[in-house]
């Protein structure tokens, strides 16, 4: 590449300055929303923090609910990217504890999830608690991204090993032709992908697993103390085998 295009492909100092500026941003309504939680984000105390009026905040943010959605974006980016790498160090098709037998990689990928949820309680908040009042994010935005590529890395843990027509054929309850018309008109980039009897598995097993982390994240299963992780790896193994029992195999 020329020298003159290599610097004109470089951001201009202009460009760096406002990404310098908008990470702060971010970074201090984080910070905000770790002390005090999701309800009580407001761009006049992400502008105080920084020593800055809320006129000069609009040049970054037009508004609360684009600095919500970047925020939302970020908070479902870093539970994806938590997700993968608990796959990834899991290497082949399993994980293998010290003491234990080999650990499916389903139920690695659950676990990495449930440390980031437990490890990051207010961001789960902003995620999954009470929906933020008068915000609303934008139709297939970023967010929806964000949501997408976590969904992706459960579904290949779930059902990359089987092919459409096991998945079609998935040992299901019988779905109503309503729900089963429904499931089999979504989108493409989802759970359009997938045959209807899939879906309705997918749903299933993730309001199981996504549940119990509700309950531990809220404090509703602090009456368990330490054995929170492995009442969740338990029920995690079972939820994996009866997927497994219910895809015919080749």
């Amino acid at each position: 590449m020329p020298a003159d295009e290599r610097v004109s492909a470089r951001p201009s100092l202009r460009e760096r300055r406002r990404a310098a500026a908008t990470q702060e941003i971010l970074d201090a309504a984080e910070a905000q929303l770790a002390e005090d939680g999701p309800g009580a984000l407001s761009l006049r105390g992400v502008a105080r923090s920084l020593g800055m009026t809320v006129q000069a905040l609009y040049h970054y943010f037009p508004s609360r609910d684009s600095l919500v959605t970047s925020l939302v974006t970020k908070a479902y980016d870093d539970l994806a990217d938590a997700v993968q790498a608990a796959v990834d160090a899991a290497g082949g098709g399993t994980s293998a504890d010290d003491d234990e037998a080999a650990v499916p990689r389903l139920v690695v990928a659950t676990e990495g999830y449930r440390r980031w949820a437990i490890a990051h309680p207010e961001h789960f908040q902003l995620l999954y608690g009470t929906p933020l009042r008068y915000y609303a994010a934008p139709v297939d935005g970023p967010t929806t991204q964000a949501v997408r590529r976590m969904g992706a890395v459960f579904e290949r843990e779930l059902f990359g090993r089987y092919t459409a027509d096991q998945l079609a054929a998935a040992e299901m309850p019988a779905l109503s032709p309503a729900l089963r018309t429904y499931l089999e008109s979504l989108p493409p980039g989802g759970l359009g992908d997938m045959p209807a009897p899939a879906v309705a598995l997918f749903l299933s097993a993730w309001g199981q697993m996504h549940g119990l982390v509700v309950l531990e994240v809220f404090g509703h299963t602090d009456y368990l103390g330490d054995h929170q992780a492995e009442i969740f790896r338990v029920t995690m193994r079972n939820m994996a085998a009866d997927i497994d029992r219910r895809i015919p195999q080749r």
